[in-house]
């Protein structure tokens, strides 16, 4: 299991949060997210190493951005 953090701009609300979560949790390999709204950052849960492209591409899905990945 691995653990990584993304930190990601524009979201406003609880519906940001819902977005950001159910996008993130499609992935494949995903097993839980975490989101944080006061803060931005977006804990992922994976059964591997995470696909940061992926992870990205799923929140910008959501209409919001990565602004780096830690």
């Amino acid at each position: 299991m691995a653990t990584s953090t993304y930190t990601v701009k524009g979201m406003t609300c609880g519906h940001c949060v819902s977005s950001v979560e159910e996008e993130v949790g499609a992935v494949t390999g995903v097993t839980g997210v975490q989101v944080d709204l006061a803060t931005g950052l977006v804990t992922v849960d994976s059964d591997g190493p995470a696909d940061g492209a992926a992870i990205a591409a799923a929140v910008e899905e959501a209409g919001y951005e990565v602004v780096t990945p830690s």
